[in-house]
């Protein structure tokens, strides 16, 4: 059994980073720990580095790029890394020193290399190493707490400084892709101390957040051996939500307490050395100062006075959603929302509900943590499958460009190509194309894309007509598929959106702002899917009833929202797996 979780004994160097899948409890996690910390007179700041961070609905407040104090809690201040006033800050830092001394249309150039959708990584990665390694923002605060974005895209961020760094080191044509290099280049030192800081243990904490489940824990193993082996070694892991041994027979939550044990029993090799906490499961949903000052207190029982006064909203199961799909004549479907809402598993049970409907389907998944393989097994049943691997995707981009001026470059010339294809970049540009080559296949077949966290998928989305450009000017051509991707994502005959979401209120908040990004971009949204409702699935367990009260006037509002286009998956004890339980959950009346 491991130790309930006290961020006061545990939680002692000035870095702390909570990382783990989406929907594990990330923020609430780091939102409790930043609020206990600052309540036992400690200074801290809290800064969220997720594109589609949450601080602003837990503290109901808006938050920037500069940190600011939360009233509520002496001590405290949070701030969010915000990609786009990260950018513009960027640009302006860069083009200053330029401006009077360079003509006007060398300025001009230089503002149009900073309008890239790279620019939008290399900000948010100087933001965020400037955060890491500046002395007067480090005198000020005890701790610094990272509320990071899910996995995949924390990877990323944390190897950054040693990628960057390395091809600095290595570049001697002094050449890139792109202009925002030169802001880079001059920082160089500031990356190699923010290696070394990530990599010292009595300045840097990584905080591995998990559920007990299997799928988190495996997105846990992962981030902790990768972060390993660029040096991140003082890692802890807390398990969230872990359910007391219930002492009734109700089927749901003995299901549940013996999905969680028989997951924490085979947990991956990687984290059996790690020192292991855990949170307890809590019949209250953490929103606002309140609620996260009670989330490491011991446990108050649970009162069923309270419990469903009223029934929450009937609403109709997945299947009607494939009706739906199939009469319209959907050719390419998405499904969005925050991370760890089951995005691949609603988008799994969709293809193979078509599938078995007679029609060609292909299921395909952007998000670099996703387990589609691990959730069909060896059979995939009447459905192909692939994923967008970035290395891979890099390497065959690589090689097309290298192979494509073969002939109209020299040797030096090849040789400053091959530099700049080496650039961090360029994984950029070659996972965006192979997004395009996807959604290409529609012409064929039904094509079902299971998209990542909501933040990443918005920014490959919202970046498509900036493609464009970066592509032309990489290899001087714009392939078909990237020119017709968007008029495709915006003709609703074509493209159908679902977002998924549970019935709280982060996703619901964080689904409600990917839905206005998409209507500014034209595309869309045609069904909401309530995921795992506990509400929707008959528990009588008092801690998960009084989960399933909390729920009921998020049903209705996620119902209004969507204006009855709202279909609701009840909680399953059993781990869904395999072709025949996907069938059944597409089946659900």
């Amino acid at each position: 059994m491991s130790t309930r979780f006290d961020p006061l004994a545990i939680l002692r160097t000035p870095y702390l980073f909570f990382t783990g899948k989406g929907g594990v409890g990330k923020t609430s996690t780091a939102c409790a720990a930043a609020v206990a910390l600052a309540d036992s007179g400690k200074r801290v700041l809290l800064v969220s580095t997720d594109p589609a961070s949450n601080l602003q609905d837990v503290f109901g407040m808006e938050l920037s790029n500069h940190p600011a104090a939360i009233e509520s809690v002496p001590n405290l201040f949070a701030a969010n890394l915000d990609p786009e006033m990260a950018v513009e800050e960027y640009k302006a830092k860069v083009v200053a020193p330029y401006r009077g001394i360079l003509p006007d249309s060398v300025i001009s150039t230089m503002e149009e290399q900073l309008s890239g959708a790279c620019t939008v990584e290399i900000a948010a990665f100087d933001e965020f190493t400037t955060l890491l390694t500046g002395e007067q923002l480090r005198s000020q605060f005890d701790h610094i707490l990272f509320d990071t974005a899910p996995t995949g895209h924390t990877l990323r961020l944390l190897q950054l400084p040693a990628a960057w760094n390395g091809f600095l080191e290595e570049s001697t044509h002094g050449a890139s892709c792109l202009g925002p290099l030169a802001g880079l280049e001059r920082k160089k030192d500031v990356y190699e101390q923010a290696v070394r800081t990530l990599s010292d243990h009595l300045e840097t904490t990584l905080v591995l957040v998990t559920r007990p489940d299997r799928t988190p824990l495996l997105e846990a193993a992962r981030a902790a051996q990768e972060l390993r082996e660029i040096g991140v070694t003082h890692q802890i892991m807390i398990v969230n939500g872990l359910l007391q041994k219930p002492e009734s027979e109700d089927p749901i939550s003995s299901g549940l307490y013996e999905r969680q044990q028989t997951a924490l029993r085979e947990m991956p090799e990687a984290l059996t050395n790690l020192s292991v906490f855990h949170i307890p499961l809590v019949a209250f949903n953490i929103l606002g100062v309140a609620s996260m000052r009670q989330l490491f207190k011991p446990t108050e029982p649970v009162s069923l006075e309270a419990a469903l006064k009223e029934a929450p909203p009937r609403l109709p199961s997945l299947s009607a959603l494939i009706d739906d799909v199939e009469q319209a004549g959907i050719r390419i479907l998405f499904t969005m929302g925050k991370g760890g809402v089951g995005k691949t598993t609603v988008a799994s049970a969709l293809a193979v509900g078509l599938a078995e409907r007679g029609h060609n389907v292909h299921l395909s998944t952007t998000d670099p943590a996703a387990h589609i393989e691990t959730l069909f097994g060896t059979d995939a049943g009447l459905i192909s499958l692939s994923r967008i691997d970035p290395k891979a995707e890099v390497d065959q981009y690589r090689q097309e460009v290298i192979n494509q001026n073969a002939e109209l470059l020299d040797e030096e010339g090849l040789a400053v190509l091959e530099e700049d294809l080496r650039s961090p970049c360029t994984e950029e540009i070659a996972v965006f194309r192979a997004f395009a080559e996807l959604v290409e296949r529609s012409q064929d077949q039904i094509v079902v894309i299971d998209t990542a966290p909501t933040g990443h998928t918005l920014l490959l989305l919202d970046a498509s007509e900036e493609y464009h450009k970066e592509v032309a000017r990489s290899t001087g051509l714009v392939p078909d598929s990237v020119r017709k991707l968007l008029p495709r994502l915006r003709n609703a005959k074509e493209t159908a959106v679902v977002i998924v979401t549970l019935a709280e209120a982060t996703p619901f908040y964080e689904a409600s702002r990917l839905e206005e990004d998409l209507k500014r971009a034209e595309i869309s949204v045609r069904w909401w899917t309530i995921n795992q409702s506990l509400a929707a699935s008959g528990t009588e367990e008092p801690v998960l009833k009084g989960r399933a009260v909390a729920e009921v006037p998020w049903i209705r509002e996620i119902n209004k929202r969507a204006g009855g286009q709202t279909v609701i998956i009840p909680w399953r004890p059993k781990e869904i797996r395999g072709v025949e339980q996907l069938t059944e959950l597409a089946h659900l009346h």
